[in-house]
């Protein structure tokens, strides 16, 4: 635990520094992304003060909760299939993956809460990325008004895996300037307040460009 509590001390005084080099005023939550280790490692994170988890697949995250009980807030973070939805929709806090309309109608669906959304965008229009161009999120924002259990609380994307800060920098950027876009539709189940982004390698980076959540693994759990 000791490991954990140093790393996250390690991580806020990255995060105040690179808020500082810009003059952020942004409050920033660490997501402690807990899919690779165990309920044990989980757990220590917790006990050092951490409140955001992050999770991937149904199972992981059903395994952790069935033996974890603090009072903690869920994040899935990986791609939800469909067909899942029903597993896993009123266990999780927030969802950073919502990229398509059937997921959207499967959620509304299932859930029996509101569910906190991010919508998935895939600025660096990789291949291997999921997510929705700048274009349809915002034509897709604008169908989700009818949906009662749906709340856009903002917008997630990752960063190519590159040593190019300035690539980095420019999704960054470019979600940053997309959320301001889609917040000014006013549409009233998507504030669309939030930025997840950024995690263990480029984190500074996207809190420069104003991430208010961001997903770190391996520098803070391993």
């Amino acid at each position: 635990m000791t490991e954990i509590i140093e790393n996250l001390k390690q991580i806020e005084h990255q995060i105040e520094i690179a808020k500082q080099r810009v003059n952020a005023k942004q409050a920033v939550q660490i997501i402690a992304v807990t899919k690779e280790v165990d309920v044990n490692r989980t757990e220590e994170a917790i006990e050092a003060g951490l409140v955001h988890m992050g999770e991937n697949r149904p199972e992981g995250l059903l395994n952790k909760l069935d033996s974890i009980k603090s009072d903690v807030s869920w994040h899935y973070i990986g791609s939800l299939q469909t067909r899942k939805v029903k597993q896993v929709i009123d266990q999780i806090d927030y969802l950073h993956s919502l990229d398509r309309l059937s997921l959207a109608e499967e959620i509304e669906k299932r859930a029996t809460k509101r569910v906190k959304c991010f919508l998935q965008v895939n600025v660096s229009g990789e291949e291997s990325k999921h997510g929705l161009t700048k274009e349809q999120a915002l034509d897709f924002v604008k169908q989700l008004e009818q949906f009662s259990k749906i709340e856009v609380v903002g917008l997630m994307t990752m960063a190519p895996f590159t040593e190019d800060e300035t690539m980095i920098r420019q999704v960054f950027k470019q979600l940053k300037q997309l959320q301001q876009e889609v917040s000014q539709l006013n549409i009233p189940n998507v504030p669309c307040t939030e930025l997840s982004m950024g995690m263990s390698n480029d984190y500074e980076i996207a809190v420069e460009e104003g991430a208010t959540f961001v997903r770190i693994g391996t520098a803070l759990v391993g």
